[in-house]
């Protein structure tokens, strides 16, 4: 069985350019659909450049954290065209 980290990255290496998804999605295509906050640790700790942790915002549409900062992360949608 795939510990859910990896489910994770999993999901969100696959979103994308241009699209985004919420950690609540995120947590609910990796098995465990009430774990939307443990996905944003997961991401937190994440600095694999092939993995586009940017594009999961929160369920209000705001962007949300970003382990390299929220403008970072507020830039990199807009280049994308979010």
């Amino acid at each position: 069985m795939k510990p859910f980290k990896d489910k994770v990255l999993g999901v969100v290496e696959r979103i994308p350019k241009g699209s985004t998804m919420t950690y609540k999605q995120v947590a609910k295509l990796a098995g465990s659909p009430g774990a939307y906050r443990a996905v944003g640790n997961v991401l937190n700790k994440n600095y694999n450049p092939k993995i586009p942790c940017h594009r999961v915002i929160r369920s209000d549409g705001t962007p949300g954290g970003y382990n390299r900062g929220t403008k970072v992360k507020t830039e990199l949608l807009q280049k994308e065209k979010f």
